[in-house]
């Protein structure tokens, strides 16, 4: 295959991506109250395929998530009658369906807010539709990933895991990570409940066994990671020790 057709190819698979096995359209619920940015969406969206529909309003929202049953949702932050953040956390009771925030609202806060709450992407306004669009594929294609039984979110007591973004929370609040200290507690966290062998998390965290299983520098990065997450690091009841063995990610069905 030439570049040309390399491309061409491409092409064909993006074109293909806003249909399923039926060549039905993705279809993508617009809410958004201000009524020129929904049309913007609405018509860009149409354009790419998609089948939209759009609400201005938190009800209108709820109503019409049952109704039109969508593949995605583009969700404004500040409607008139519901907060939006109360929306996706109703939507995300109910249903794994994507869902990005579009808002004006910039701050981190909100920005974890809506990531702690469900939402699979977070974009601030004024915004490039040719990045949306982009999100949009990338969140449907996950999406199908994800009800194949891929995880994203990882909850475990406190503790929440944004696989994506690489951050993690405890009770909503940031905790600054290091990229390796990220990749330790998520390789805990995936086997949860199981106990995980040195080996394999050296082989996590240094991919060109850099590290010895028998090396300390696993049990620094251990240590580390406690101080952060756990409410008692000299009594730790997130990661737990098996000597001569490997860690454990404890988490209980009912936390």
């Amino acid at each position: 295959m030439n570049h040309l057709q390399h491309i061409r190819h491409i092409e064909q698979e993006d074109a293909g991506m806003n249909r399923d096995e039926s060549r039905e359209p993705k279809r993508i619920l617009v809410v958004e109250d201000d009524q020129d940015i929904q049309k913007v969406l609405i018509d860009q969206l149409a354009l790419d395929g998609y089948k939209p529909r759009g609400v201005a309003t938190g009800k209108e929202a709820l109503e019409e998530f049952d109704a039109f049953s969508p593949d995605l949702v583009i969700l404004d932050l500040s409607l008139p009658d519901i907060d939006g953040l109360i929306i996706c956390q109703h939507l995300r009771k109910k249903s794994d369906v994507p869902v990005i925030i579009l808002s004006a609202r910039e701050s981190l806060a909100d920005k974890i807010r809506g990531l702690d709450l469900g939402a699979d992407d977070y974009m601030t306004k004024p915004f490039e539709f040719l990045e949306l669009a982009a999100r949009i594929k990338a969140c449907i294609r996950r999406g199908t990933q994800n009800r194949d039984g891929k995880e994203k979110i990882i909850r475990a007591g406190a503790i929440t895991i944004f696989q994506e973004q690489g951050v993690v929370t405890i009770d909503g609040t940031p905790v600054n990570l290091t990229r390796k200290e990220f990749d330790l507690l998520l390789a805990l966290a995936e086997n949860r409940n199981k106990v995980v062998k040195r080996k394999y998390l050296c082989s996590r965290l240094w991919k060109n066994n850099e590290v010895y299983p028998w090396s300390r520098a696993l049990d620094v990065h251990i240590r580390r990671l406690r101080q952060k997450i756990e409410p008692n690091p000299a009594k730790p009841t997130y990661i737990i020790t098996h000597s001569g063995v490997g860690y454990r990610f404890r988490h209980e069905d009912n936390e």
